[in-house]
């Protein structure tokens, strides 16, 4: 059987379902990454970061003008 023989012999409607199970797949395992307490420290640290109070590099280079 050739694959075009395979795929003519499919309905349509299996794609869609086949592109929601792939982005299920995918939600599912973002979200358990995000969730994880492995990485609690290395988000809460990123969470931080605009709050820093240290001026970014190309406002020090405004300043000296």
């Amino acid at each position: 059987m050739r694959l075009s023989d395979i795929m003519s012999h499919m309905s349509l409607t299996v794609y869609p379902i086949i592109g929601l199970v792939i982005f299920l797949i995918v939600f599912v395992s973002v979200c358990i990454r995000v969730m994880s307490k492995s990485r609690r420290a290395e988000y809460d640290r990123a969470a931080l970061l605009p709050l820093e109070d240290s001026a970014p590099a190309y406002a020090a280079k405004e300043g000296a003008r």
